[in-house]
């Protein structure tokens, strides 16, 4: 079946950000604005949320694939541009503001984790942020020889959310930690090795996978027919270069090492002359934790922490919370300004260092906004 647009559009003459199509019984969304890595607007949010429940309810769909439009991308996140802009005109409540956002996706997102149809995520290029959130929902993730996946909120004074405080945990603590902390850059088989992908392909491998799609039989079981569709006959034997630094990890990110300790840490270490290799990752870690928003790796560890023993409802009512303090009260807009406005790469963060984050700013951001029912995803779960 042809593709057909989803109503989501830029413009009377634009592609539309949406795609929706039908290939032998198996639904394809596609996220369609390739010039934008295909970025998450607040539309595209509420056309998937509508098109999901279109393939719930028809019962000749067996399953679902997510895929984005072009070879750069799956999805790069939710677009930060858009939530700056509102959250700087005051635009916070009401359908079009920036909280009902970070809601909506929350409730799609979760939707996908309980969708009751197989569920495929090609996660090729790159996938960040709100791209995890929709990928790591999936029973089959798909990564490929092009997958560059990262969680770099912590850069713009955010935490990494979209349910990554759930679906890291699949991590040990230090690792889960390392690569919540950092945002560092992940490849499709460091992917595999820390269970955030299903399968590994070479990325053109996936160029055929509709005509795959089209001659296969689901005369069985549904998951497994769809991985054969989607498994190429060697996966990518690219080594994950996560795995050779996994002494270190575990050296240096102790779950019971506040941010500020683990930086100390860091540069003990680089006082004892390591090897190049060593040297190399520790001042590229450092570089992180030295220069994005020191609140917020404080924040970012504490809930990392709480997530491993929290259901996947619980993990998304706590980010909220915290997301919305990050926006009202902390340093999501200057983050946003120092690297993707003005990109002078010189945020102005409140307080400006580790040392300076105190335990009661930390559990401010940490306590709900919302008492009981009345925080906007109460319900979710139920």
């Amino acid at each position: 079946m042809n593709a057909i647009p989803a109503s989501t559009q830029t413009s009377a003459q634009a592609q539309p950000d949406v795609l929706f199509r039908v290939v032998n019984r198996v639904a394809i969304i596609t996220l369609n604005r390739p010039a934008a890595l295909n970025a998450l607007s607040h539309a595209m949010v509420r056309e998937i949320a509508m098109l999901l429940e279109r393939v719930r309810g028809d019962d000749s769909i067996v399953a679902l694939v997510l895929e984005g439009a072009g070879p750069k991308g799956f999805c790069a996140g939710g677009d930060v541009r858009a939530i700056d802009r509102l959250a700087r005109a005051g635009e916070r409540l009401g359908n079009d503001g920036w909280q009902q956002f970070f809601v909506d996706e929350y409730r799609l997102d979760y939707a996908l984790h309980t969708f009751e149809k197989p569920l495929v995520a090609l996660l090729d290029g790159v996938t960040m942020g709100g791209g995890m959130g929709l990928g790591q929902a999936a029973a089959l993730r798909v990564a490929t020889s092009r997958t560059k996946i990262a969680m770099p909120e912590t850069r713009i004074g955010l935490l990494p959310d979209v349910g990554a405080t759930h679906f890291l945990a699949k991590m040990p603590v230090e690792t889960e930690l390392y690569v919540g902390l950092t945002g560092a850059m992940l490849s499709g088989a460091d992917a595999l090795h820390c269970k955030l992908a299903d399968l590994c392909v070479p990325g053109d491998w996936l160029d055929g996978y509709e005509a795959r799609l089209a001659q296969t039989h689901f005369d069985g079981n549904v998951r497994d027919t769809l991985r054969r569709v989607f498994d190429a006959p060697c996966q990518d034997a690219n080594a994950s270069a996560l795995s050779r630094h996994e002494a270190l990890i575990a050296k240096h990110f102790n779950r019971r090492a506040r941010v500020v300790e683990i930086v100390a840490s860091l540069h003990a270490a680089l006082e004892r002359e390591p090897s190049e290799a060593e040297r190399v990752w520790i001042e590229a870690t450092l570089e992180a934790l030295t220069h994005y928003s020191p609140t917020m790796l404080e924040v970012t560890r504490e809930a990392l922490l709480r997530g491993r023993q929290m259901t996947l409802a619980e993990s998304f009512r706590m980010e909220l919370g915290i997301v919305a303090r990050a926006i009202d009260e902390g340093d999501f807009c200057e983050g946003v300004r120092a690297h993707l406005i003005d990109k002078d790469r010189k945020p102005r963060w409140a307080p400006a260092t580790l040392a300076e984050v105190r335990d009661e700013r930390v559990r401010q951001f940490l306590c709900s906004p919302w008492r009981g029912q009345a925080h906007p995803l109460a319900d979710l779960g139920a």
